[in-house]
């Protein structure tokens, strides 16, 4: 092969490397700007959330209580996992969490179109919001005592460590109590004293 064949050849192998790596650059690019986008649309969605939730009419309070069924399902469904990580038994309380979770999903959605309409309508069904109240009571109910009882349940299991360290606490300071605590001082007085007593003795003939 010819020094220019050569030469080509190396710039050809360059140039797809330098092709590849602009490809993957511009992967990750379009990866971090999904990314990005989806957290941008997130937080500004919690932002008009946020504003619309002041309203001080009937929307305000439908935008209310979506922020509050939102933040109470996510606590909840939070002390859910912590306990499966933790190794308790829930038994069916992680489908009931994920059904619970379903519901609250679709009050969500009814929330904010009742939200919508009352703002670009006065022409509302004022009855539908006292059963989107109620619908919104129950389910922040069943969060708030699926909470209790989680937190029941793991306060007992701490009392029961808690209450056997109380134990041994109070048996190993009552055998410190009885045991004799020996001066060193007084050790070597009761040497001292028992090799002059034997000094002292007359030897025994031979």
């Amino acid at each position: 092969m010819t020094p220019i064949g050569e030469f080509l050849v190396v710039v050809l192998v360059i140039l797809l490397f330098l092709l590849a790596l602009g490809a993957a650059g511009i992967y990750l690019l379009v990866k971090v700007g999904k990314k990005a986008t989806k957290k941008a649309r997130k937080v500004t969605t919690r932002v008009v959330s946020h504003v619309a939730a002041m309203d001080p009419g009937e929307a305000g309070e439908a935008e209310r209580m979506r922020l509050d069924l939102r933040r109470e399902v996510s606590i909840t469904r939070q002390a859910v996992d912590h306990a499966l990580q933790g190794g308790w038994g829930l038994g069916e309380l992680p489908q009931l969490m994920a059904e619970i979770g379903a519901h609250a999903e679709q009050l969500d959605a009814q929330l904010g179109m009742y939200a919508q309409q009352s703002r670009v309508s006065p022409y509302v069904d004022h009855a539908a919001l006292a059963r989107l109240r109620e619908h919104h009571s129950k389910l922040t109910t069943a969060c708030a005592r699926i909470r209790a009882d989680l937190l029941n349940d793991q306060m007992a299991h701490s009392a029961g460590g808690i209450e056997e360290i109380r134990s041994r606490t109070d048996l190993e300071i009552e055998a410190r109590r009885q045991a004799p605590v020996l001066d060193p001082l007084d050790q070597i007085d009761e040497l001292y004293n028992r090799t002059m007593i034997d000094r002292a003795r007359p030897e025994e003939p031979r």
